[in-house]
C-alpha cells in the first residue's frame, strides 16, 4: 500500500507540473510575451551617470601646458592636498575636478609671464577615491571607486562573501552634507531583483555581517526581518 501511495503521489506532482499555467504579469512583474531572450542594452545603458572624479591628497596627475614643454610635468598632490609648480607656485589641488585644476593653473600663469596658457590635467591614479570594504568578505580592504560601483560590484571587489556571511546584513556608512548617515541592505533580495543595486561613492564603508552599525537596525528588523527594501537612517 505504501508503494502503491507513493506512485499515486508522483503521478499527481507529475500531472500538476503538467498543467502549470504560465506565468502572468502582477504590479511588480510585467512578462514579455514571445521572448527568450535578454535585448542587447544600447549605448546608453553601457555609460552609468557622470560622477565627478575629484582629485584627493596623494594622488598622482599629469598636468601638460600646451606649447609649454618645461612647465609640463607628472605630480603627486602632497598630504595637504596641494601641488607646487614653477611659476604657478602652490595651488590647493583637493576636491577639484581635473577641469577645476586646470583652469585653477591657467590663471595662476596667465598673471605669471605665461600668454594665454592652455593648461590639461589627468588623474593618473588615485588613492583618495576609494571604499573601505569591511566585515564577513573574503579580502576586506580599500577599493578604488569608479563612476559604475555598486555594492554587489564593490563586494565583488573583495573577492566576494565569505562562506557564512550574512547576506541580509549589510551596512553602508556615507556622510552626506556633513551628516552620518546608514543604510542596511539585503544582498540576496538585491540579487533576486527586490530592489535596486545601490551605488558607492568614494570614502564609503560598507561593513558585511553582524556589527555595532548593523545593531543600529535592530528596532526596525525585528518588525522586518526579511528586508523587502532599504532601511536608511540619521546617526545620531
Amino acid at each position: 500500500m505504501r508503494t502503491l501511495g507513493a506512485v499515486l503521489l508522483c503521478a499527481a506532482a507529475l500531472t500538476a507540473c503538467g498543467e502549470r499555467q504560465p506565468i502572468q504579469s502582477t504590479s511588480s512583474l510585467t512578462v514579455i510575451p514571445d521572448r527568450s531572450q535578454l535585448p542587447a542594452p544600447d549605448r546608453n545603458d553601457l555609460t552609468a551617470p557622470d560622477r565627478p572624479s575629484l582629485i584627493g591628497p596623494l594622488d598622482t596627475i599629469q598636468v601638460d601646458v600646451f606649447n609649454v614643454p618645461d612647465l609640463s610635468r607628472e605630480l603627486q598632490v602632497d598630504a595637504s592636498g596641494r601641488i607646487s609648480m614653477p611659476l604657478a607656485g602652490t595651488i590647493d589641488a583637493r576636491g577639484k575636478t581635473a577641469a577645476e585644476l586646470a583652469s585653477a593653473i591657467e590663471g595662476t600663469l596667465r598673471g605669471r609671464y605665461v600668454r594665454n596658457p592652455e593648461v590639461t590635467v589627468n588623474i593618473k591614479s588615485s588613492i583618495s577615491q576609494v571604499v573601505t570594504i569591511d566585515g564577513q568578505v573574503v579580502e576586506p580592504g580599500l577599493y578604488p571607486v569608479t563612476n559604475q560601483m555598486t555594492l554587489m560590484r564593490a563586494v565583488a571587489s573583495a573577492k566576494g562573501l565569505s562562506e557564512f556571511a550574512r547576506q541580509d546584513d549589510v551596512v553602508i556608512l556615507r556622510t552626506v552634507n556633513g551628516r552620518k548617515m546608514a543604510g542596511l541592505y539585503n544582498i540576496d533580495a538585491i540579487r533576486r531583483g527586490a530592489y535596486d543595486d545601490p551605488a558607492i561613492y568614494a570614502n564609503d564603508v560598507i561593513v558585511v555581517g553582524d556589527s555595532p552599525q548593523r545593531r543600529l537596525f535592530r528596532d526596525f528588523v525585528s518588525l522586518t526581518p526579511i528586508i523587502a527594501a532599504p532601511l536608511i537612517a540619521l546617526l545620531q
